[in-house]
């Protein structure tokens, strides 16, 4: 078994493919001009890290309100296998709020994966946000690099994503973030204050 090195959080060009703090604060903030359905969708995609497809299969009876949460379809297993994810409040009621008229198993969106890709990618670009990163699968990558930097505990942000594998999820523990940074930083004085 091959453990994922950290090269994949960036493409064959050294650019990285998950979104930084500031660009999802951007797209959030462009999801917001976006009508209900697409606004709830790309919300969805940034604080729960699943895939479009997975999105995509949420239905109404698998909004578990009272426990605060949504449970998710893992679609790269196997075997059938559902996950639990925590969720915002507000999610919560703009989830509520596109379930009536359905069927409890009905799916929350009618759209194809196409058109949910298309979605996201027009918040992205009215966050102005370009490169690698500015794809659906950025948010899911900044959702694990957001629970590392937070120091969300590993085997919690694998089951939230739904990663069989803990050293799956162990690339974003090693990712440049807030913590590394300001070990850098300290470095950093240390070193001026020598030349100094």
């Amino acid at each position: 078994m091959n453990r994922p090195d950290t090269a994949s959080l960036f493409n064959a060009s050294g650019q990285r493919k998950y979104l930084c703090g500031s660009e999802g604060r951007r797209f959030l903030i462009a999801a917001e001009r976006m009508d209900d359905e697409s606004r709830t969708f790309c919300r969805l995609l940034a604080f729960t890290g699943c895939r479009i497809s997975e999105g995509l299969a949420l239905t109404p009876e698998r909004i578990d309100t009272e426990a605060g949460r949504v449970v998710i379809r893992t679609l790269k297993r196997r075997k059938l296998s559902f996950r639990a994810v925590p969720v915002p409040p507000d999610l919560l009621s703009d989830l509520r709020r596109l379930a009536p008229g359905r069927r409890p198993d009905e799916p929350l969106w009618a759209w194809c994966r196409q058109t949910a890709w298309r979605r996201v990618r027009w918040a992205m670009t009215e966050a102005g946000i370009i490169g690698a990163q500015a794809m659906p699968k950025g948010l899911r990558h900044a959702f694990g690099i957001a629970n590392a930097e937070q120091a969300v505990p590993i085997s919690l942000t694998a089951r939230w994503m739904g990663h069989a594998r803990l050293d799956t999820t162990a690339i974003y523990q090693d990712a440049v973030g807030r913590e590394e940074r300001a070990f850098a930083q300290k470095l950093w004085r240390r070193q001026s204050s020598a030349i100094a």
